[in-house]
């Protein structure tokens, strides 16, 4: 089945997380998200590498909700350019593929 993302979404805090999260699957921009709490990120910020507790978001979508998301996901988010990633997703459960593309 083509056109299945899955997606990645880091965030500072579990309350935003689950706001962003909450507001993709309402208007049917995801089909599910899952949230997973405290996640050890390390990264480089304006020229120094910094250690950071995040939140993940984690989802399923499709190609054509892609840039509505990323969209979506800077007007809400409080980092300056959040992470919002997809990923194809090429194959997997054939019945739960099919709840994906009628969920969004």
């Amino acid at each position: 089945m083509k056109g299945i993302k899955f997606f990645y979404i880091t965030c500072p805090k579990k309350k935003e997380a689950n706001k962003i999260a909450s507001f993709l699957v309402k208007n049917k921009l995801a089909a599910c998200a899952n949230i997973i709490n405290n996640v050890d990120s390390v990264f480089t910020w304006k020229g120094k590498v910094k250690k950071e507790k995040e939140v993940l978001i984690v989802g399923k979508t499709m190609n054509k909700k892609v840039q509505k998301i990323i969209l979506s996901v800077k007007k809400l988010h409080s980092y300056e350019i959040p992470c919002v990633i997809f990923f194809d997703i090429k194959n997997g459960n054939t019945d739960f593929l099919k709840w994906i593309i009628k969920s969004v």
